[in-house]
């Protein structure tokens, strides 16, 4: 996997990329990495392949911001979705709906469904032009749950945590000498 800031698209020969697309990186690289996650646009994006197939969402799960590019790849009711590291909060790849198990008590016997949430997580369409891929944002108006890890606040939580976190793991390394 790797990471790393916006970057201009190489020069494309014959097609262009979309108006408004970002830069991701060459497809045989994001193939190899499986995932690729990359600040585009003052956006978080994961961008994975699975099964050949690229797909695009931002970065961070809807429910509590765990880290998508850790989660599993399961099928759910032959829908394949990303399941977060941290809660288990299964996502579809392709349209970012929030998936549950209910059970109907008063059916004999109980018998699991699956059903939606709704959208909860910001997909984004993943396009290929001259072997380099590109994504554009859903920007649908609508606010979706995972904006939320998107914004400016939520970094600057992210911030003020990161060096918290930081000295505890020093004290406790420094511990174990």
């Amino acid at each position: 996997m790797f990471s790393e800031e916006e970057q201009t698209s190489p020069t494309s020969s014959s097609s262009s990329p979309p108006p408004s697309s970002h830069f991701i990186g060459r497809k045989e690289d994001v193939v190899q990495a499986k995932r690729v996650t990359k600040l585009v646009g003052g956006r978080d994006v994961l961008v994975l392949c699975h099964q050949g197939k690229l797909h695009a969402m931002d970065m961070r799960c809807y429910h509590t911001g765990g880290p998508l590019q850790e989660g599993d790849i399961e099928e759910f009711d032959g829908r394949m979705c990303i399941v977060c590291p941290w809660h288990k909060y299964k996502i579809t790849l392709a349209e970012g709906e929030g998936l549950y198990q209910a059970v109907n008590p008063s059916a004999t016997p109980p018998k699991p469904t699956w059903c939606s949430k709704g959208v909860k997580q910001r997909v984004h369409q993943v396009t290929e032009v001259n072997r380099d891929v590109y994504v554009t944002f859903n920007d649908s108006p609508d606010t979706i749950d995972s904006d939320f890890y998107q914004t400016e606040r939520y970094r600057a939580t992210m911030n003020k945590a990161q060096p918290k976190t930081k000295k505890l793991h020093e004290k406790v390394t420094s511990r174990k000498v």
